[in-house]
């Protein structure tokens, strides 16, 4: 099922495959339209679901604009979960029924890194069948680096299939980090200052969760904690991670899936990606200094 270049091919007739080859052509469409606006548009903010300003751009708004009428043309019943709506004081939820097909869509993924001109950040989609993550796509759009997954069809970087680590945590694993650690106490947890304290594990920090995510799915590193994500940070890459023998909890060691979406309004989704022998260690760590 690789990718090849800009055309997309595949060697399974399943549906899934089929559905993930428009998902793919969608965002590398809709990266596109959002490299118009890179690095050259105003920092506007939101507030939905939360009390802090987040940022946004036209950009972000013009990319889901895309994605939205793509879906809803090639999919009129599966329902759609974006982050943006062209009002700005919410989000798009259009969810008949919860527990069907629902498209989780993160247009640009790294919004901050997007509007200075830091060129690492995505476009996500994900779907969601039954509350669990079936499908994903996360394009690092200025790498033009598709990352992608159907269940049973495998995870793909391009044309070449990624499987997690099998090793377990040493010296050299890297780990990644979201860049916003407070906690819903307001501060920062234990765990995350030992982590940057220390020079073992290789921390890094992107901008981008769903790009961090991808990169347990394809071997890089052996973690990725995102304190502050919501559904569509988490929903596409979950995909691929999954698929890439991954695991996807919270950061507690509970699973995420299945997600209950009925009423979903942005609310946060802490979660940990990790290789199989990787999570136990991290998620103790994280117990062990809260």
């Amino acid at each position: 099922m690789p990718c090849v270049g800009r055309n997309v091919v595949y060697a399974s007739g399943m549906s899934l495959v089929h559905d993930l080859q428009f998902a793919v052509q969608t965002a590398r469409e809709s990266g596109q339209i959002a490299l118009r606006y890179y690095g050259t548009v105003e920092r506007l903010t939101k507030t939905h679901a939360t009390t802090t300003a987040e940022a946004v751009t036209e950009a972000d708004r013009a990319t889901q604009r895309h994605i939205v009428e793509s879906l809803r043309r090639r999919f009129p019943q599966d329902g759609i979960v974006g982050e943006e709506s062209d009002t700005g004081d919410s989000i798009t939820f259009e969810c008949p029924n919860p527990q069907g097909r629902n498209w989780v869509i993160d247009p640009i993924d790294g919004t901050n890194n997007f509007i200075s001109g830091l060129g690492v950040w995505g476009v996500c989609l994900g779907l969601m069948d039954k509350g669990f993550p079936v499908l994903g796509v996360v394009y690092d759009v200025t790498r033009d680096q598709v990352y992608c997954a159907a269940k049973g069809e495998g995870a793909w970087l391009g044309n070449r299939r990624i499987r997690v680590l099998e090793t377990g945590l040493s010296d050299a694993s890297m780990l990644m980090m979201s860049s916003n650690l407070i906690d819903s106490s307001g501060r920062c947890p234990q765990w995350a200052c030992r982590w940057i304290g220390q020079t073992n594990w290789k921390i890094r920090v992107m901008g981008s969760a769903a790009i961090e995510a991808v990169q347990v799915a394809a071997g890089v590193a052996h973690g990725a904690v995102t304190v502050n994500g919501k559904l569509w940070d988490c929903a596409a890459a979950a995909a691929v991670v999954l698929e890439a023998g991954g695991t996807i909890t919270d950061l507690q060691g509970h699973p995420i899936f299945p997600y209950e979406l009925k009423g979903y309004t942005g609310l946060k989704v802490p979660f940990l990606s990790a290789a199989p022998r990787a999570r136990d260690p991290l998620l103790e760590y994280i117990r062990t200094y809260p």
